[in-house]
């Protein structure tokens, strides 16, 4: 398996975990204002859904690659397109209702059940392309 499709599953994987289950929670904890806090998130799970994408791309580029091509199990390359789609959808459909304060509370809870679903799509990727023990 290609190191580079490793790299970017994990850099993919963990900007997620790391954005989502670190840095936002402590956005909100830590600054004077949940507006404040919110204003910040939003600008952090936009640079999130592009480094999403730029990963998902290069993982399905690499499938083409003529020098070095990948093969990915179609349940890989399913979880990568459809990580890809969380991440579009939660940024042109989800987040522009949680902006425009649409009704919050659905429409947050829409964005956090993607934003878990993107994550486990991520690292089921990342998961699968990692080589086991007992194949050292």
């Amino acid at each position: 398996m290609s190191r580079l499709a490793v790299w970017v599953a994990a850099l993919w994987c963990c900007s997620l975990g790391l954005i989502g289950f670190l840095v936002v929670p402590m956005l909100f904890a830590h600054l004077p204002t949940p507006a404040l806090a919110g204003s910040m998130a939003a600008k952090l799970f936009q640079a999130q859904t592009w480094l999403s994408l730029v990963c998902g791309l290069v993982l399905l580029m690499r499938t083409r690659s003529r020098r070095a091509p990948m093969v990915l199990a179609p349940q890989v390359l399913l979880l990568v397109m459809g990580g890809m789609l969380l991440a579009l959808l939660s940024e042109f459909a989800v987040a522009p209702h949680i902006v425009a304060r649409e009704n919050l509370r659905l429409w947050h809870s829409i964005g956090s059940i993607m934003f878990v679903l993107q994550w486990v799509c991520a690292t089921l990727v990342f998961w699968k392309l990692t080589p086991s023990a007992s194949a050292r």
